[in-house]
């Protein structure tokens, strides 16, 4: 079982950002987790996602990144990308740094969080903005799902890596060809960090996701797995 609610986080930069909140019912201490967004928002999607770690026990935080152009609860329908494409260009690195610290200092207050054991994850736009909380905070697990632009635009960042990641990429995928999963995963062999890079050769961009027409129950079901051991081992280690 897990309860859900939404909280308003003060971000350094005098924004206020709305977060959904998804975590266990049962008493004790959890590891924390971070969820980040798709290009469409913290959506249906995302929320069932949050509440699905909780029940695996984890305190789930997932960050409105579009607060400072949009309103709060916003989302929009996967097909609808015109609608989504003015927020996406509003978004900054130095703002979802922001963003992604204000979610650290509320894992780090929150009671029921063990304060050692947080770890992000992310799908698409959200894939990206893991890789790029791993170079900013000290995570003990990252979790990638097609990450577009970490290569070329924050691969140069690997060094600053704090965390092992796990990449969960589509073998179809037109949005992210191989040479920039080769790009990711040669910064990382050069920098000397600790990663996982699964190509799941049959499926496609958002292969995850079952309210899109690429969702790939397979490859979903798999990926799922994975990610639930990697983060077991990486935060009981």
């Amino acid at each position: 079982m897990s309860q859900t609610n939404y909280v308003n986080l003060q971000v350094s930069d005098g924004t206020t950002m709305q977060a959904y909140i998804a975590q266990p019912t049962g008493s004790g201490t959890y590891p924390g987790l971070m969820l980040f967004q798709e290009a469409f928002g913290v959506n249906g999607h995302i929320k069932d996602l949050a509440e699905r770690f909780a029940k695996e026990g984890y305190v789930v935080i997932a960050p409105e990144f579009y607060h400072r152009s949009a309103p709060a609860g916003f989302s929009a329908s996967y097909t609808d990308f015109p609608s989504v494409a003015p927020h996406m260009q509003a978004l900054t690195v130095p703002g979802m740094e922001a963003d992604i610290h204000a979610c650290w200092n509320w894992l780090q207050q929150n009671k029921l969080v063990q304060k050692d054991k947080i770890a992000c994850t992310g799908y698409c736009m959200g894939g990206r903005a893991s890789f790029l909380a791993n170079t900013i905070l000290p995570f003990k697990a990252a979790v990638s799902y097609y990450g577009v632009r970490i290569a070329p635009e924050l691969v140069t960042r690997a060094a600053s890596l704090h965390a092992p990641m796990l990449f969960c990429w589509g073998g179809l995928d037109k949005h992210i060809p191989q040479e920039q999963i080769d790009a990711v995963t040669n910064e990382l062999k050069k920098e000397n960090k600790p990663y996982a890079s699964i190509v799941f050769s049959y499926a496609d961009h958002g292969f995850f996701c079952d309210a899109k027409a690429a969702y790939n129950p397979e490859a979903a079901k798999e990926a799922w797995a994975l990610t639930l051991a990697f983060l077991k081992t990486k935060l009981t280690s």
